[in-house]
């Protein structure tokens, strides 16, 4: 990746390297199919050409490589497979192997197809060993429980009878010898015999297993239930889960086969249960020890499969990215055409043209290593394509890049926003995140960073983690710029120190107890840099610093806009400039003027009134000599820069337009074969219909567009003096109602509440969310305000075939 983004040249690139896209060229190579694989491989290594794709006509599958798609496609799916294992078992791949991993695609493919063979039947055999465990265990648990029923019920039966025993011999009658003897001569074929079913069912329906079995059977049946203390493996589903022991009593074949069906139902599971006891313990002592076998066969089994994935993990990240670049060799080549002959293949595709050398050498590299009779091909096209856009980064400037790539990707040529960027984006972030002591915390946190770059590049970050490391540098220009800014602001988490020197005021009288500047005076000369430290906490503190911030967030948006204007097209650069020159350029001279005279003029007055009023005097109001003509001059140019915007353009396109079509003529004939030549500067535009009415309502809404968001934009601008106020007067409000109240109490206990308050505050407030909305607003004052100026945008980015970006693709 970082050399495809410092194009193999390495280092910092110089700023002018991002200022245009680096020339393209349209190449096209022809090469012999056996050396076919090693070239795309040697080309995927240097990462500089971006092929095109020559059989967009065909479907995958009628492409010639489809069956070696298909293969790495495969080996790819067990590989997943293998993943999915790994990663149930807790099994981490390893970086780097120890052993080599199998170059060859053949033999790596059937070193797999044997390694999934192995593990799904150790899985197999795993499932069916635990199911047979699963249900062991749950035999055991039944006959425990139900065990426990027949007991109790046993026990109980033995009290009542002898409890009637007892009754009956103390109630003697003569009739009672004669009910027994009719009892015992009953028929036995008609009494009345119980059967049972016993199992588990999970907990979360037993309830309505138990109101079901009830109205099916009208009643007729027993039901007991006991509650099983730790959650058991169901066999069938393999989950965990809390079950519940029954036993139902019923009568009757009838209520048998519906208890049956209402338990298949509620997946209740049933096993074999004698309610003799002899038999009872045998089966519990037979199902121990069966247990026992089987908790040692499936550790065996798990220790073998563990054995295995951990081999499997040794080589699986090496064999990964050897299918990922073999399915991406094969997906390249599939881009190319056979020739006639079909012994070569002919690919098209675009590169930088410091890269041409590189490719030939890569070329010739790969005939010679593939044994070829026959070298590649490699020449120049000529095309009126537009090339993609390729622009040199590297880890400091990609960051920069990307945020610009974000709002739209250059034109091929076109002026880069990226050059600007480095310096304006931190630095109107600043502008609002002002505070040296904010700014000191995000450089120590982008400095951990940038310190351990290396470790967490080679880690599975998270979305968050990944995208605050992406952009590190870009914070730590943030960082710097806030800490510069802070200093002029002279705010340390809100807190004014004299670090450069002694305040230039001092009190002169005792009217200055209070820290107001009625009873200040100057005594040492002008504070060195930045704001004097008196003015914080001073009555004058709202009106200067408020007119400092807004003032200088208009001129900042002026100067920025006005950039953005020279970068635009060079036919209406002048009158755009004209434009903001006659308004905003003339209110920005007007504050620097009165920065540097002291003048009390309200520019608020001067600029309404020069629209409004432009014949009248300025009075107090005037700044320099003939400041009067000036502002008639001003407006009058003002005025005459709309139409002139509106009216030529139209125009000249439209001679433009006749031009080009009268460039076709007939001219002698230089042979047989050519006839009617157009104009060598004719382009496809030629022959498209041109309609005045078109361009000029659009030239129109143009022009209505910037006059209105010259006014617009430059309003934009003052939320960098809205954004500055408010993080200021968070940082305040908490150092002085949350640090400086709880330092006052004078209770140990809460200080340190208040300090904790404090910093959980100034991290989540001011260093997260504050951060965000200047990042945020700095975005939009370079997307829109910036860039609307002079960047289309409307280009496609230069993506070559690359194996460095391989570990960014998902399969």
């Amino acid at each position: 990746m970082a050399e495809l983004q410092s194009g193999g040249g390495g280092g910092c690139c110089p700023p002018m390297d991002l200022f245009r896209s680096e020339p393209m060229q349209l190449v096209q190579i022809i090469i012999p199919i056996e050396s076919a694989h090693l070239t795309v491989s040697y080309l995927g290594e240097l990462g500089l050409l971006q092929f095109k794709d020559l059989n967009s006509e065909k479907s995958p599958f009628q492409r010639t490589y489809a069956a070696q798609i298909k293969k790495c496609a495969e080996m790819a799916r067990k590989l997943r497979f293998f993943k999915e294992q790994m990663l149930k078992a807790g099994i981490l791949s390893s970086v780097k192997s120890t052993t080599r991993a199998d170059n060859n695609t053949d033999d790596l493919e059937v070193k797999l197809g044997d390694l999934e063979a192995e593990l799904v039947e150790i899985n197999a055999n795993g499932d069916k060993l635990q199911r047979a465990h699963s249900e062991l265990v749950e035999y055991k648990l039944v006959l425990q429980k139900a065990g426990e029923f027949f007991s109790s019920a046993l026990t109980s039966a033995a009290a009542q009878q002898r409890e009637m025993e007892s009754q009956q011999t103390g109630e003697m009658t003569i009739e009672t010898p004669l009910l027994t003897d009719k009892e015992m001569s009953a028929d036995p074929s008609k009494q009345i015999k119980l059967g049972f079913i016993a199992g588990l069912v999970p907990r979360e329906k037993s309830m309505s297993f138990e109101r079901m079995l009830f109205r099916a059977t009208r009643g007729n049946v027993f039901l007991r239930q006991a509650v099983v203390d730790e959650p058991v493996v169901d066999p069938v589903s393999g989950e965990k889960m809390e079950k519940n022991v029954f036993v139902v009593f019923y009568s009757g074949e009838r209520a048998k086969n519906k208890i049956l069906k209402i338990c298949d139902a509620f997946g209740a599971n049933r096993y074999p249960f004698n309610e003799e006891f002899d038999k009872q313990a045998q089966a519990i002592s037979e199902v121990s020890g069966r247990l026992s076998e089987l908790k040692t066969t499936i550790d065996a089994g798990l220790l073998h499969r563990g054995n295995l994935l951990q081999t499997i993990g040794d080589q699986f990240e090496q064999w990964n990215l050897l299918v990922k670049k073999e399915k991406s060799i094969y997906h390249t080549l599939n881009m190319l055409s056979l020739d006639v002959t079909k012994k070569c293949l002919v690919g098209e595709g675009w590169s930088p043209v410091f890269a041409t050398k590189q490719i030939q050498d890569a070329l010739e590299r790969a005939a010679f290593d593939s044994n070829s009779q026959v070298g590649a091909i490699f020449q120049v096209l000529h095309t009126k394509e537009s090339p993609p856009t390729y622009f040199r980064t590297n880890k400091f400037t990609s960051a920069f890049q990307e945020i610009v790539d974000a709002y739209g990707v250059a034109k091929y040529r076109e002026a880069n926003p990226g050059v600007f960027t480095i310096v304006t984006f931190p630095f109107l972030f600043a502008v609002m995140f002002g505070d040296w002591g904010h700014g000191i915390c995000l450089l120590l946190g982008t400095l951990v960073l940038i310190v351990r770059e290396k470790k967490l590049a080679s880690q599975k970050l998270d979305d968050i983690t990944d995208m605050t490391f992406g952009g590190r540098y870009v914070i730590l220009m943030m960082a710097l710029f806030s800490i510069y800014t802070g200093l002029i602001y002279n705010e340390f988490f809100s807190v004014p120190f004299e670090i450069f020197s002694h305040s230039a005021y001092a009190c002169r009288d005792l009217s200055c107890s209070e820290a107001t500047t009625v009873g200040l005076i100057k005594v040492r000369d002008t504070y060195p840099f930045g704001v004097d430290p008196v003015w914080h906490g001073s009555r004058s503190e709202l009106p200067f610093l408020n007119s400092l911030k807004m003032k200088m967030s208009i001129l900042l948006g002026v100067a920025q806009m006005n950039l953005g204007i020279i970068l635009s097209y060079f036919n209406a650069t002048f009158f755009r400039i004209g434009v903001n020159i006659c308004l905003f350029g003339y209110l920005s001279l007007l504050i620097i003027l009165k920065w540097i005279t002291g003048s009390q003029a309200d520019l608020y007055h001067v600029m309404i009134y020069m629209f409004l009023s432009p014949t009248d005097e300025l009075g107090d109001n005037q700044l320099f000599p003939g400041q009067k003509t000036a502002q008639l001059v001003l407006l009058l140019l003002a005025f005459v820069s709309v139409p002139w915007m509106l009216l030529p353009k139209p125009f000249i396109l439209k001679m433009q337009h006749q031009g080009r079509h009268q460039g076709q003529s007939y001219e002698p004939l230089q042979s047989t074969d050519e006839s009617l030549q157009p104009d060598t500067n004719h382009d496809s535009h030629g022959h498209e219909e041109f309609e005045f009415s078109e361009v000029f309502v659009h030239q129109m809404i143009h022009t209505i567009e910037f006059v209105l968001g010259a006014v617009s934009n430059t309003a934009s601008y003052l939320r960098l003096w809205a954004l500055s106020l408010a993080h200021s007067e968070l940082s305040s409000v908490f150092y002085e109602k949350v640090l400086l109240l709880a330092w006052g109490y004078n209770n140990i206990l809460i200080l340190i509440v208040g300090i904790i308050v404090f910093i959980f505050a100034t991290v989540g407030v001011l260093l997260v969310m504050e951060t965000l909305s200047a990042f945020l607003h700095a975005l939009r004052l370079h997307w829109v305000e910036f860039q609307n100026k002079f960047y289309e945008g409307d280009g496609y980015k230069f993506s070559p075939f690359s194996f460095a970006l391989l570990d960014d693709e998902d399969e």
